[in-house]
């Protein structure tokens, strides 16, 4: 058992767990954050995708130890003061979901994506969601959706 420290969605959290266990179990089992979603289990399908200092990371592939002294934020961290983040807006707009399983990955996907690359080509949207997999086939509103939300975060630094 190991102490470990980070912060989640903005408030601390100190936990006394195995530093080998999985960070996607201590957030759905431990914390009760349901949004990040157990799906392949092998770091294929980026159901599990949080934020790990801002970068887009795998939590049913990350053990709890390589998040001490982080910062976690999981989809229900994304939203600020009651207002959705432009990524979540655009998928609601383009209705970029099916089931909604992959959902919470693919929006934290496109946020880290979009972090580090603000004006995408499409081509660029397409090779970097590729390895969050939607099994509904949403795809393409998926890439309509983070062109959109290119566009509505532009806007929101301007305005």
């Amino acid at each position: 058992m190991a102490n470990i420290d980070f912060k989640l969605n903005g408030k601390s959290v100190a936990l006394k767990v195995d530093e080998e266990r999985v960070l996607l179990w201590i957030l759905r089992t431990d914390l009760a954050l349901t949004g990040v979603k157990y799906g392949c289990g092998e770091g294929l399908c980026g159901a599990c995708t949080v934020l790990v200092n801002e970068e887009a990371v795998l939590s049913c592939k990350t053990p709890v130890k390589d998040v001490n002294g982080a910062e976690i934020v999981t989809i229900e961290g994304l939203a600020q003061n009651g207002n959705l983040h432009p990524i979540q807006q655009a998928f609601i707009y383009h209705d970029a979901l099916q089931c909604g399983f992959c959902t919470s990955g693919m929006i934290l996907k496109a946020y880290s994506f979009l972090a580090e690359n603000p004006q995408p080509t499409q081509d660029e949207i397409i090779a970097a969601m590729d390895d969050n997999l939607c099994r509904c086939g949403s795809h393409v509103r998926i890439v309509q959706a983070i062109q959109t939300a290119v566009k509505l975060i532009k806007k929101g630094k301007q305005g």
